[in-house]
């Protein structure tokens, strides 16, 4: 069932799709990048159980695939992030009419003034979170460095959980079309629970 996934894991191809997927959903995202990441990393690990080679044996491989998927994230952050701080007034006005975009901007520019971008790690996960928080740092002309390291943080964590289902899920229950599917719904899952603590932590920001 994974020959033709795994004939694509094995060549370099996999991780220029991966890559782009990456890059661009930011943009789009509806892009299915973190299905791509999982998919990638389920048929390497069928591939290696194929050929009998141990787990330490295919670990550049998979660092190859989490080190991409990462590169990817932060650059598709630093690019919405640069749109936004060229955006100008217009884009302050857009933002401006939406009392969400105005909370969650003035919310993160006090998270990263303190030094503190755990929303930014968090909002890689929950749906569109990656793209809305790149687009209120850039827009609320927040210092790259400020934004920078927290951005690496946040795709690091998302890259490495998405490796790690599939490959641990193959290892596990076997490189199957369910074991992917189980796979997805977990990431899925982390979405949901992300983005079910911003919404908390927003609401107990307007109470206070």
């Amino acid at each position: 069932m994974f020959e033709s996934v795994g004939a694509l894991a094995a060549s370099p191809w996999i991780y220029a799709l991966v890559a782009l997927s990456v890059l661009l959903d930011v943009f789009l995202p509806v892009l299915p990048s973190g299905f791509l990441v999982i998919m990638a990393a389920t048929a390497a690990a069928a591939g290696c159980g194929a050929t009998g080679d141990d787990v330490s044996a295919y670990a550049p491989s998979v660092l190859g695939l989490t080190l991409c998927a990462t590169t990817a994230s932060v650059l598709g952050d630093l690019a919405l992030y640069r749109l936004a701080r060229r955006g100008g007034d217009r884009l302050d006005r857009a933002i401006a009419r939406s009392r969400r975009l105005t909370t969650a901007q003035e919310r993160l520019g006090l998270t990263l003034s303190r030094g503190g971008g755990a929303l930014v790690v968090l909002a890689r996960f929950a749906p569109a979170g990656r793209s809305v928080v790149s687009l209120i740092a850039g827009a609320a002309q927040r210092r790259v460095r400020d934004f920078l390291p927290w951005s690496a943080l946040a795709g690091l964590s998302w890259a490495t959980y998405s490796v790690a289902l599939g490959y641990f899920g193959a290892q596990w229950l076997g490189a199957t079309w369910l074991t992917t599917g189980v796979s997805v719904l977990a990431l899925v899952g982390a979405g949901s629970v992300a983005g079910y603590v911003m919404r908390r932590e927003r609401e107990a920001s307007e109470v206070g």
